[in-house]
């Protein structure tokens, strides 16, 4: 079966309303144009509006016209990221240093269209519950939600999640279970010395010198301690230290991230980096700080949601589209934070495109709005199927 011919027919409009999306991007928490428009379309489809969970979310449920009372939630992005456009595109971001780099405006807008067609077609029983999530860009906003009491005020039974994938094949569906995305944690490392002058180096507890070579034995963690067939990141991606030539500073910084698809391994690389940190900064006679901060969890997709999420898929992009091969991503996701909540799976849509994510060149593909928006739409047809009627 292709995707939903219903939803073909809105192609034009939502391609409209994730354009106008793109132009006018929002990061975390500040979402309130996005917010505003997505509730105005969900009520004029005649769906129940929540606003304000999480901050800025925006939280839709629909009755099916038949019996029943399972709750089926879906769940897309609406956050932007502090890059400056460089696409060119004629609807490109109208906010300087501000971007839809991460395609969260299909996202979406992919929702809105499965929501749109429900809302006019009704054919389940049960309740169908839409979750315009704030603030994935590690700011949180699924953990804000949660905080809120989403699952509490919005009950739902399993809950589903989507992202474009601009580095898989065009039209083709990935869903697995297991862990799909990496935990993560953000590290700040700052060591407090003693500056001086640069040409009195003697006089200086030197936090450079300090901070460099913790900087090289963090790179040792994984190999030297991970067991080598599970994986693990540690990335220094920040250094700050001094202003002047001729000035030896009294404090340097790292900070970066750790990522790994168990908890423990988490654990194991943030107990090294601790241990490494003040090892080093005794030996240089220096104080030390360390600040890890669990960001993301491991992203989990639960064996049932994740057949039922392949088998809808299969459904509207054709059995030789839709991948069940494991294929972990070292990216997060804070809708793993859902996912320990209750059931559910998260899958991954290709697209055309030769720019990456979180790159100033990166493009959305709207020729996969429908596709998303039509295996979302089914997965709750297929999860809130009506019997004897």
């Amino acid at each position: 079966m292709p995707t939903i011919e219903r939803i073909n027919g809105y192609q034009n409009e939502l391609v409209a309303i994730r354009h106008d999306l793109h132009a006018h991007p929002e990061i975390g928490f500040e979402e309130h144009r996005t917010s505003d428009i997505v509730a105005k379309l969900l009520e004029g489809w005649g769906i129940k509006v929540h606003r304000g969970l999480g901050g800025t979310g925006v939280v839709g449920e629909l009755t099916g016209k038949h019996n029943g009372n399972k709750r089926v939630g879906l769940r897309a992005d609406m956050d932007a990221l502090p890059i400056l456009e460089q696409t060119g595109l004629p609807y490109a971001s109208k906010i300087p240093g501000k971007m839809h780099a991460c395609g969260h405006d299909g996202h979406t807008t992919m929702l809105l269209g499965a929501a749109r067609y429900l809302a006019e077609t009704r054919d389940f029983a049960g309740t169908a519950v839409f979750v315009f999530q704030p603030a994935e860009e590690g700011l949180g906003g699924a953990r804000a939600m949660l905080k809120d009491g989403l699952f509490e005020k919005f009950p739902c039974d399993e809950i589903y999640g989507m992202h474009n994938a601009p580095n898989r094949m065009p039209g083709r569906v990935s869903v697995f279970p297991g862990a799909a995305m990496a935990g993560a944690d953000f590290f700040d490392i700052t060591v407090k010395g003693r500056g001086s002058h640069g040409a009195r180096p003697q006089e200086s507890r030197d936090p450079i010198i300090v901070i460099t070579a913790i900087t090289q034995a963090l790179q040792t963690i994984v190999s030297r301690n991970v067991h080598p067939q599970q994986a693990g990141v540690v990335s220094v991606t920040q250094i700050h230290a001094g202003a002047a030539y001729n000035v030896i500073p009294a404090e340097a910084t790292i900070s970066g991230t750790v990522r790994a698809f168990s908890d423990s391994v988490r654990a194991q690389v943030k107990k090294r980096m601790t241990e490494i940190a003040n090892g080093i900064a005794a030996a240089f006679e220096v104080e030390v700080k360390v600040d890890i901060r669990d960001v993301f969890t491991v992203l989990e997709n639960h064996p049932e949601q994740t057949d039922a999420y392949a088998e809808a898929a299969r459904e509207i992009a054709g059995a030789d589209n839709v991948s069940t091969k494991p294929e972990p991503v070292m990216g997060s996701e804070d809708f793993a934070d859902m996912l320990r909540a209750i059931p559910g799976a998260y899958c991954w849509v290709g697209h055309a495109g030769d720019k990456p994510v979180h790159n100033p060149e990166y493009t959305f593909d709207d020729a996969m709005i429908p596709l998303g928006a039509s295996v979302m739409a089914r997965i709750v047809e297929k999860r809130l199927k009506a019997t004897g009627v």
